[in-house]
Formats: C-alpha cells, structure tokens, sequence
C-alpha cells in the first residue's frame, strides 16, 4: 500500500468519526458519505471495504445504510494522527528539518573519530544501528539551509559524550536520526571539535552511502533530520 493510499484511509475515518463512529455506532449511507468528503459513491464504498478488511471499522450493512463504528486498530491510528499533529503545533520547535548539499570528499576526520570503540559503542547502543566507518560529507550551498543547520544547534539532539585517551582527549557529538535521499536510516553529527564550519554536513549510516545510493562528488543529497528521538518517524521500510 503507497503512503498516499495509507492517508486516504486516514482521512477516511477521521471522518466517520466526525459522522458519529468514534466509539459508538453510527449509521452512514455511502451517498450521505461520498456528498460528504466529494467523492463517488463507488469510491466511497471501496474506501469501507478496506477500512473492514484492514480492522480499522466494524460495518454491518443494512436497506437504510450501514452501521459503521471504528474499532480499536482504527482508534489507535486516529490517537496516532492526534500525537502527530500535537508535537507539530505544541513544540517550540519542528519535528524535523531538510536539508540539501553537494556531496565533497572529506579531510577523513570522519572516519578516524568513527573508529573510535567508544565513540561507535555509544552510537550503536544510542542510535540503534553500528555505523559504517566513515561519513558523507555534503556542503551547503544555500542561505536557507545554513540558517537551518545553525538553527538546529538549538534542537533536543542525542548526545555521544567525549572522551579521553593516554595522549589526547576527545570532544561531544551531538547526533540528530536522519532519512538519507529519502531511503535510508543514518544521523548527522556534529561534534563540538571539528575542522568543518556550519555550512558542511556529517552524515554516518550502517552503510557505505556512495556505494549504496550511487553518488560522487558533485552530487546533490536531501537529508531529513529529525529534531529529537521521539519525533523520528518510522520507516522501518526504508
């Protein structure tokens, strides 16, 4: 099922509860419902008979029109739907933030502070995943993405906490869950010593992203950041 598929059934019963369904019994025709929402009524009616098959309504059918209460699959995607919208109009700040960079080879100061045991310990207990020893490199090139990127600095993020070794001692990162081009699951980091300035990001993943997403220097990438853990979505799919 596409995503624009999953909100249209969301859509779908977030208006049935509207009609009276939520936690009750409502009686709605597929003309009455399709006049609603401006659809067909063919339309309207296939809606139903997915909802019933995906358990997120209960329908029993009858001359004047069909009994239709939304059932506990139903209610837990709408509670969804309601936890979603609070974070975005309640917090102080967005669940996340995307941002666009030219790719560029790096300096490697990457890939040495990620092969640090006790940095990459902390990164795969902290952020679920055993990172790929090294980072994509990309440079900012707009305006608004630098500003976003300075903004950021502001945002809850996962801390890795710094260290000291016999001949030198280690700084904080600070990392951030990320969707690399929209397919795969990584952070940005952004320790607080390093050679690189605001305008260049730092991205690591359990894969090696050039090969995987096909990309060289000069490419350019879109990456997601998520604002706080809690506000990372899941697309355990990816």
């Amino acid at each position: 099922m596409t995503e624009k598929q999953e909100w249209q059934h969301v859509y779908m019963i977030l208006k049935l509860s509207e009609m009276g369904a939520y936690r009750r019994i409502a009686k709605i025709s597929t003309e009455f419902l399709a006049e609603k929402l401006g659809i067909s009524q063919q339309t309207a009616s296939r809606y139903l008979i997915e909802l019933e098959r995906k358990g997120w309504i209960k329908r029993n059918i009858t001359p004047d029109g069909s009994l239709i209460k939304i059932d506990e699959l139903g209610i837990r995607e709408l509670l969804k739907l309601y936890s979603n919208l609070k974070v975005v109009i309640e917090t102080a700040y967005p669940p996340s933030v995307t941002l666009e960079g030219v790719i560029f080879t790096g300096l490697g100061e990457g890939a040495y502070y990620i092969s640090k045991e006790k940095y990459r310990k902390q990164i795969t207990d902290k952020l679920g995943f055993e990172p790929y020893q090294g980072t994509l490199n990309l440079k900012l090139s707009s305006d608004y993405d630098i500003k976003t990127r300075m903004e950021l600095e502001a945002y809850p993020a996962i801390e890795v906490e710094g260290f000291k070794s016999t001949d030198r001692s280690f700084g904080l990162v600070k990392c951030y869950p990320a969707i690399i081009g929209n397919k795969v699951k990584g952070a940005l980091i952004i320790a607080t010593r390093s050679h690189y300035d605001v305008s260049v990001l730092e991205i690591i993943a359990p894969i090696y992203l050039r090969k995987h997403l096909n990309l060289k220097d000069g490419h350019k990438v879109k990456v997601e950041v998520f604002t706080s853990p809690s506000n990372s979505v899941d697309k355990s799919n990816l």
